[in-house]
């Protein structure tokens, strides 16, 4: 018995080199591509949002030599001439967005404006010929997430989502050594959004005028008329369902790394608890909000928003993967795989030996970036393509409406329909404002 468990062991080990040693000819072969990009064939973007992470999406695709600025678009005139000012001040800016898709030398598009825009403006984009990096979550409603597909499709598009991870030799390392089986199989896996916002939360506003160069009716754009408030914009609508949720927000980001190390595409069901336990405010979204979800393969995934904690809910990382074999925790910085012992009724020596890798990623957002720009050139898929965004946005949206059903969804991801609610399904999209409308009935 002794020998066998040695064997066992060294196994494992061997089967850990092997991936790693793919995931490093992974990593080589996208730092040979970006190598052989050449200033001289520079792809001319331009940005529509520029604020907050449109400015730091913006900051990462600059550090790219084949990268030209050729046109900016905010709806917030000061923050758009800040950023102008920024590149030196010999770029054109817009305030509608539409502009920036009527320019012939725009090659591509990157798009990191509030979530319930996404939608609207990707499509338009590939209608006009353009590629597109757009930031996550890829939409607000489920049934837009699929336009935005059949769109990119339709058009011939190259679709980034900025999931940024997906580009990452870190997660790339531990999606190869899951596969093969180094953590046994894999039966939860776990991942939190913390940060302690009591008591205050995002405070509290009165309706009020709109500060001054901010085209408030732009910023609502396909949502329903409402007067401006200083507790959701300019950044903290991701506290207000019409426009985000804190679920998408962060939740995507793991959801997505999780799908990708087990290799799950979608849940077959879903169920939420959560509420406003705790923070007085203005958000519409919970202060606590547990989801789980369930996968055929055999695995639980849970994400927690708590907001009203922030000590650490896991060993180390962000995200836990527990296997029959070890746990896997990992972060942006690195991973480690604790060996699990025999519980009951089972042999209690370590089932492998423990592992710890340093991550080798720089920023994660500029190798995406990278990526997008090869592709744009190649017209491969990127590591984020619209399809793979698409799936994990929706993980986290069938969360929101599970929470606000208070029920337990049964979910077909063929057909995309909720199974056993039907009242839910009128969730899955909603009626866009005028004059926005004609893009739900045109890809």
């Amino acid at each position: 018995m002794h020998d066998r468990s040695i064997q066992r062991r060294t196994f494992h080990k061997a089967g850990l080199a092997t991936t790693l040693a793919g995931a490093t000819a992974w990593a080589t072969a996208n730092a040979t591509a970006r190598a052989a990009a050449a200033p001289a064939n520079k792809k001319r973007l331009g940005f529509i949002g520029v604020a907050n992470r449109g400015g730091q999406v913006l900051d990462a695709f600059l550090t790219h030599p084949d990268v030209e600025v050729v046109a900016l678009c905010d709806v917030y005139e000061p923050q758009l001439l800040k950023v102008k000012e920024k590149l030196g001040g010999q770029v054109d800016t817009y305030e509608d967005f539409r502009r920036v898709l009527d320019r012939q030398d725009v090659d591509a598009v990157v798009i990191a404006t509030p979530d319930h825009w996404h939608a609207v403006q990707m499509i338009l984009a590939c209608q006009a010929g353009k590629d597109v990096y757009v930031e996550k979550p890829l939409s607000i409603t489920v049934r837009e997430g699929r336009r935005m597909v059949e769109a990119a499709r339709k058009h011939g598009r190259v679709v980034q989502v900025g999931t940024h991870r997906r580009s990452s030799t870190l997660y790339a390392d531990l999606a190869a050594a899951v596969a093969a089986g180094t953590i046994g199989k894999v039966t939860v896996a776990r991942a939190y959004r913390l940060s302690n916002m009591y008591p205050d939360g995002i405070g509290k506003a009165a309706p009020s005028d709109p500060p001054a160069g901010l085209n408030w009716d732009w910023w609502l754009g396909p949502r329903p008329w409402r007067p401006f408030q200083a507790t959701i914009a300019p950044y903290k609508f991701r506290w207000w369902d019409p426009y985000s949720s804190q679920m998408a927000n962060w939740g995507v980001h793991y959801l997505d790394a999780i799908r990708w190390i087990t290799g799950d595409e979608a849940p077959r069901s879903i169920s939420a608890h959560g509420g406003r336990y705790a923070i007085d405010d203005d958000r519409t979204v919970p202060d606590t909000l547990e989801a789980t979800f369930e996968f055929a393969s055999g695995r639980l995934v849970t994400f927690g928003q708590y907001e009203a904690s922030g000590n650490a809910a896991l060993r180390s990382g962000d995200i836990e993967l527990r296997g029959t074999q070890g746990t896997a925790y990992i972060g942006d910085r690195g991973y480690e795989i604790v060996p699990e012992r025999g519980g009951q009724f089972q042999q209690s020596t370590p089932r492998m030996e423990p592992v710890k890798v340093s991550g080798r990623d720089g920023d994660m957002t500029a190798q995406h970036a990278r990526n997008f720009l090869d592709c744009v050139v190649s017209r491969d898929k990127p590591h984020a393509d619209v399809e793979i965004g698409h799936r994990s946005t929706t993980m986290s949206l069938l969360a929101n409406i599970a929470l606000a059903t208070r029920a337990r969804l049964e979910w077909d991801a063929e057909s995309e329909q909720i199974l056993n609610h039907p009242a839910a399904n009128e969730l899955l999209d909603y009626e866009y404002r005028e004059p926005w409308r004609f893009v739900q009935r045109a890809n």
